[in-house]
């Protein structure tokens, strides 16, 4: 049939010349190897998602040119390949999202993207123009179904689009799917993605090759894991996870080849690993790409900051890594001395700044106004707020980006201070619930301990006030983490939630924590994403909104 080379890349958004070489280098390597055709994610030209750069005229010109450019390195392959195009029609949007067919040096044939997603944290309907009619294309003989991405996200009983491509595609005969996809990570999605590839290739019956963005663009993650599948639905092939890749394949040994066999279940540890894997590379890519080399963090002794300080030392490593704690008045000795035994356990720089002297000071200045009160939240929070003023001094001075600690259960229910614990320049587990934190802690100490033990056993708390504990103000993790699970990532009532036995009260209060706190998150550092649910692109609610959480879904919406 034909050689195809898969290049799995870790494209930066707006970066025409570094995308274009990495481009080009890998034609080179497939022609060396002997590459018929070689083949590139969607938008890899620009990366994955521009967003609303797609609105300038010179970025689209900028993708042409460097298009143009690649298509003439084309010469004895040819190569298939993301990027943005012109719609030439004056109805409907100005862009497509399209793959380029390159060969001859010149540009040979475009397909555009048929099916265009607009959930959680895509937005494609705001720039591009939907395909209508889809032709497959011919190279060497070989009749190839090219498709963008969600073009082949349509084989469910209750698909979400009318239309599919791969339908129309299929009455044309193909030999091959060609598939190039920016498909975000989320802990359970690769398990989702094999699947609905596997499922194409073994109802159209033919192989599939798929290609997938690696790398970290803010808060989005893409985990790679291209596929080569076989025509009876088996994948005989897959890329590295959250590392680049390039591999070729003879396509005509394709079925002959030994078929991977994979669970659709998960176990904790398999979860486990690819977080901590998703986070390192979030971390990485989000210094590297904007050129920054050091982290700042305030390490209180607890677990949150324990966890980030040992990603954060794993992505940058230690040299680029300060931690400084800030003990206040309720702050306990064996806070200190475990931040100071993780800081020793990572041989990280550390410091420590007390912040009485601080805190003080703002009471006294604020004594005036405060006369007459009792000690409550307003004094809490100006612990935290007073931590935070350190921590973003030293970040101005010193050029260290401040990392969040925030964990997503905390976030969900607003358990933490606006303009104080919750600052920092990114959140690594902001999408991270408090459950899935302790386990991320043993995964972590697996072979040796990093993470104090005391660190891991000792119960939560913010130490703001004497003796306080997190259970004081929240229910336990475990029953709270479940209801907002239900809440948030599978979008239940809570009539829903206290029908699975929780009490009705507890998730009232849970739900009513994260409905009023949302003004919160929206002022709130970009969150790593590693489920299917996280805090912000992916989940937009009001502010400002009246609404009851205790109606039940309906059976049928008409």
């Amino acid at each position: 049939m034909m050689k195809i080379a898969l290049a799995q890349h870790n494209y930066i958004i707006g970066d025409f010349s570094g995308n274009k070489s990495r481009i080009i280098e890998s034609i080179n390597l497939a022609i060396e190897q002997g590459a018929d055709v070689v083949v590139f994610s969607e938008l890899a030209v620009c990366g994955y998602p521009p967003a609303d750069l797609l609105e300038f005229d010179s970025f689209i010109i900028n993708c042409k040119e460097a298009i143009e450019n690649i298509a003439s390195h084309c010469i004895g392959i040819a190569a298939i390949v993301g990027a943005p195009s012109f719609n030439p029609k004056l109805k409907g949007k100005r862009l497509f999202n399209s793959a380029y067919v390159l060969k001859d040096g010149k540009i040979d044939s475009l397909y555009h993207k048929g099916l265009l997603p607009d959930y959680d944290v895509f937005d494609e309907y705001r720039y591009f123009e939907p395909a209508t009619e889809f032709n497959i294309i011919e190279l060497n003989g070989v009749k190839i179904a090219l498709t963008v991405c969600e073009d082949l996200w349509n084989m469910n009983q209750s698909p979400m689009y009318s239309n599919s491509p791969m339908e129309q595609l299929s009455k044309q005969n193909p030999d091959i799917i060609i598939n190039i996809s920016a498909s975000p990570f989320s802990y359970d999605h690769a398990i989702e993605r094999k699947t609905t590839m596997c499922a194409n290739a073994l109802h159209y019956n033919i192989p599939l090759i798929n290609v997938n963005q690696v790398g970290a663009h803010t808060e989005l993650l893409f985990d790679g894991g291209s596929l080569v599948i076989n025509s009876r639905g088996g994948v005989v092939a897959e890329l590295s996870f959250f590392n680049e890749d390039f591999r070729v394949f003879d396509m005509d040994e394709v079925d002959n080849l030994p078929e991977y066999s994979f669970s659709k279940t998960q176990s904790k540890e398999e979860k486990c690993a690819l977080i901590y894997n998703a986070l390192i590379m979030g971390i990485k890519d989000y210094f590297r790409k904007l050129g920054f080399q050091k982290a700042i963090l305030g390490l209180s002794g607890g677990l949150d900051s324990a966890l980030v300080l040992a990603l954060a030392v794993e992505a940058l490593g230690n040299d680029n890594v300060w931690a400084v704690l800030m003990p206040g008045p309720y702050s306990s000795e064996h806070s200190v001395d475990d931040a100071i035994c993780i800081a020793n356990n990572l041989n990280v720089k550390y410091d420590i700044i007390p912040i009485n002297d601080t805190y003080n000071i703002l009471i006294k200045t604020l004594a005036p106004n405060f006369n007459g009160t009792s000690f409550g939240i307003a004094e809490e929070n100006l612990q935290a707020r007073a931590r935070a003023i350190i921590l973003m001094g030293l970040s101005n001075k010193f050029g260290n980006v401040l990392l969040n600690t925030s964990n997503k259960s905390e976030a969900a229910v607003g358990y933490g201070t606006l303009y104080g614990d919750m600052c920092g320049g990114l959140s690594v587990i902001g999408d991270v619930y408090k459950t899935e934190v302790y386990e991320l802690a043993e995964f972590i100490n697996g072979e040796k301990e990093i993470i104090p033990r005391n660190t891991i056993l000792k119960p939560p708390s913010a130490e703001l006030r004497p003796n306080q504990k997190d259970s004081d103000s929240l229910p336990e993790y475990d029953v709270l983490d479940q209801i907002l699970r239900h809440y948030i990532e599978d979008r239940m009532s809570k009539d829903e939630i206290v029908s699975l036995g929780f009490d009705k009260d507890v998730v009232s209060k849970a739900v009513h924590l994260v409905n009023i706190n949302e003004y919160k998150r929206y002022q709130t550092a970009p969150v790593l994403r590693i489920s299917g649910k996280a805090f912000g692109i992916g989940r937009r609610m009001p502010i400002v909104a009246r609404y009851s959480f205790y109606q039940k879904k309906l059976n049928c919406l008409y």
